[in-house]
């Protein structure tokens, strides 16, 4: 998986717009859950949001691919970023876990996130009932299945094209268990 930047520029009207949104809504210590397929724009939207996080609002960004345990690790990622990065929360502890080494093939280097930190969770799987509840910002970003590939596969290549169609029923089984679009309090919509 890759969090590298989308080579689409400018940004899609409607992301800058959900970005002024949520920006809006920025207080200390809240957790913004950003989710939808691989290629809609996840990853745009939350480096844009952090690209313009006020200076004196302290932020963590946690993207589920850090976190991901390999090309079948949808659902173990994101019961790992809730019990690690938001379950901690409720108790008011510090959240730690470790990032995927992807080249390892096991969990690497310890992150952590004292709990009045703001906190930006964003990938495929991020926005389930058990994450919702701990957040007041939940973004699910959506777009036609033909443009969220061509992202994809610009963004990521030969190294995610094996395993478009297996991560893709993933999201299917992500999408069908949780309905995490019903669970946003903003819908992102691209072309």
């Amino acid at each position: 998986m890759s969090s590298a930047p989308s080579r689409s520029n400018p940004l899609p009207r409607a992301i800058e717009d959900a970005v002024d949104t949520v920006l809006g809504l920025v207080v200390p210590g809240m957790v913004i859950v950003v989710d939808g397929r691989s290629g809609a724009g996840k990853t745009t939207f939350a480096r844009e949001v952090l690209r313009r996080w006020p200076e004196d609002v302290d932020v963590e960004p946690v993207a589920l691919d850090d976190l991901y345990p390999g090309w079948d690790g949808l659902v173990a990622g994101s019961a790992y970023a809730y019990a690690r990065v938001l379950a901690p929360r409720l108790e008011r502890r510090a959240a730690t876990w470790q990032r995927w080494d992807w080249n390892a093939d096991r969990y690497g280097d310890v992150r952590a996130c004292p709990p009045e930190r703001a906190v930006i969770l964003e990938g495929s799987g991020a926005l389930t009932p058990a994450s919702a509840a701990l957040s007041s910002v939940r973004v699910w970003l959506d777009a036609p299945a033909s443009v969220r590939r061509e992202r994809a596969l610009a963004r990521d290549g030969e190294t995610y094209r094996p395993h478009w169609e297996r991560w893709a029923r993933q999201e299917d089984e992500h999408v069908a268990r949780h309905d995490p679009r019903a669970l946003a309090t903003h819908i992102v919509e691209l072309a």
